[in-house]
């Protein structure tokens, strides 16, 4: 195939690939007009979801980051034995069937599950409950931060952490200083997808935390529950989520990010 063709032919497929990925969000805008949208938005229902979806996404990626950032570095920069087996771990929520991962989490963290128990005793319950949903999305977002996140740490330049190990800097300063500003951008990627991933958890959320209004019912449950019987708002609810998504992912993507942290990195290997 000569050059000429072969443009043709990635074109072409291009194209049709962005057009699948268009439709689907172009047909979900012009369902409802802005003055629907806008009205619609102020609805208890709505609001309800909206604050419960913010607060457990936001709360499940503080918590994949606190723990899934060690875990990247320690992936990245160390071999032990089992490796393998704990990269597989860690990925496996991303091929999973959701409601299978929602299934298994109400056998470990339910009443009479491996780790319910012991939470019972001290009078904890997950199920069905707020602290439910972000454990949810938390399980289903981890390989989504985890991923990029050591993807990042490995690709820095080892002369660079080298260059630190001379000068006596400990691991932890060629983390902070070193490691973390230069993986920025893979970081924040990761903390944007896993972001979004957690707030556009359905399966694992409606398994182990029900659909409580007002307690577990997140944005992409209540969608699913105004499908059965209210197209409209169903509709308004996905276009919100929708652009939360959208914003989201091109926030913490943007290019600024990537500055500020490069130029501390820059000041500390000078």
């Amino acid at each position: 195939m000569n050059k000429l063709g072969w443009r043709l032919v990635t074109g072409i497929a291009a194209i049709v690939l962005t057009v699948f990925l268009v439709l689907p969000l172009l047909a979900l805008f012009l369902r409802v007009s802005p003055f629907v949208l806008l009205s619609r938005l102020g609805e208890p229902m709505v609001l309800d979801a909206l604050r419960l979806s913010l607060l457990t996404s936001a709360a499940a990626t503080l918590v994949v980051v606190v723990l899934g950032l060690p875990m990247a570095y320690v992936l990245a920069t160390r071999d032990f034995p089992g490796k393998r087996v704990i990269e597989v771990l860690v990925d496996l929520p991303m091929v999973l069937p959701p409601t299978v991962a929602g299934f298994a989490l109400l056998m470990a963290f339910g009443r009479t599950g491996l780790a319910g128990r012991s939470f019972e005793a001290f009078g904890i319950s997950l199920p069905f409950t707020t602290a439910g949903v972000v454990v949810a999305q938390v399980f289903m977002a981890v390989p989504f931060f985890v991923g990029p996140a050591r993807a990042g740490i490995a690709g820095v330049d080892r002369r660079l952490v080298d260059a630190a190990a001379t000068l006596r800097a400990s691991e932890a300063f060629t983390f902070f200083r070193v490691l973390l500003p230069l993986a920025s951008p893979a970081i924040s990627a990761g903390i944007a997808m896993s972001g979004a991933r957690a707030l556009g958890e359905f399966g694992a959320t409606i398994t182990f935390a029900g659909n409580l209004p007002g307690t577990t019912q997140t944005m992409p449950l209540a969608v699913y529950l105004a499908l059965q019987t209210d197209l409209d708002a169903a509709v308004v609810m996905s276009v919100l989520l929708l652009a939360m998504a959208f914003g989201l992912l091109l926030g913490l993507r943007s290019a600024p990010v990537g500055w500020f942290w490069g130029r501390h990195a820059r000041r500390a290997t000078r």
